[in-house]
């Protein structure tokens, strides 16, 4: 007999029900049910027997059964506490699964990747929400974690800034950054139709490897020259970089 699969949008309809849940608007929560996606997102992390995952958001354990399924250890970060007796259920036999309740922008993620995943090199796998997607991906890059590479599903648009090269319109502040810590590719184009409840946008998976050597240069300096002259597209960097409080002699 075939187990139930957790993207199956009636057994979704059921668990929800059983416990009562309502989706929190406030946590842009939409889950995944549509398993040709979910298998494609872990087909295409690469993810194999002696992998190590984080996984943000994992919502009712959808994308994180496909990943313990494949992967040595999942650890999922899940900030909402109504998805954890949920989550209890649908993830119970899965040994090499381990859930921490916690907001992923305040939970010290270098100890947990030390503690809980043997301090190896680590995938890191998440549906992200929309409303935070970049302050996670600025932490994720910024706080020298142990990561392999970061497989993200996020607002389409959003995805096509992340890996926008030079010349384009959507290339950007947020390009540079993602650029500077990473190479960036989208994988996957994920339509609003299989998410629950269905968003008003279509989705993106992109994956960034993460390089192994970065400039050695300071950072703080130069992401401020290149936010300063993003934003203000039409000026001359000279008048950009005035405007921003960089004190430049003509």
């Amino acid at each position: 007999m075939e187990t139930k699969r957790l993207y199956s949008p009636k057994y979704v309809k059921e668990i929800l029900a059983k416990y009562g849940f309502e989706f929190s608007k406030s946590l842009g929560q939409n889950f995944l049910i549509d398993g040709n996606i979910v298998r494609k997102i872990v087909e295409k992390a690469n993810i194999g027997p002696e992998d190590y995952v984080l996984e943000i958001g994992p919502g009712i354990g959808t994308l994180t059964e496909e990943l313990a399924l494949k992967a040595k250890k999942v650890v999922a970060i899940e900030l909402d506490k109504d998805l954890l007796p949920i989550l209890d259920e649908t993830l119970s036999q899965y040994e090499n699964v381990e859930i921490i309740h916690g907001d992923v922008l305040k939970v010290d993620l270098k100890k947990i990747i030390e503690e809980k995943l043997d301090n190896k090199r680590v995938k890191l796998v998440a549906n992200l929400p929309y409303y935070v997607t970049t302050p996670i991906i600025t932490k994720l890059l910024e706080s020298d974690l142990n990561l392999d590479s970061i497989i993200v599903m996020v607002q389409k648009e959003v995805a096509e800034r992340m890996g926008a090269k030079a010349g384009g319109k959507e290339y950007g502040s947020l390009s540079v950054f993602v650029s500077f810590f990473s190479q960036a590719e989208i994988i996957i184009n994920v339509p609003k139709t299989v998410f629950m409840p269905q968003p008003k946008v279509d989705s993106a998976v992109i994956k960034l490897d993460i390089k192994k050597e970065l400039p050695d240069i300071d950072r703080d300096k130069f992401f401020k020259v290149v936010k300063a002259a993003f934003s203000k597209r039409r000026k001359t960097l000279l008048n950009a970089l005035s405007s921003y409080g960089f004190n430049i002699d003509k």
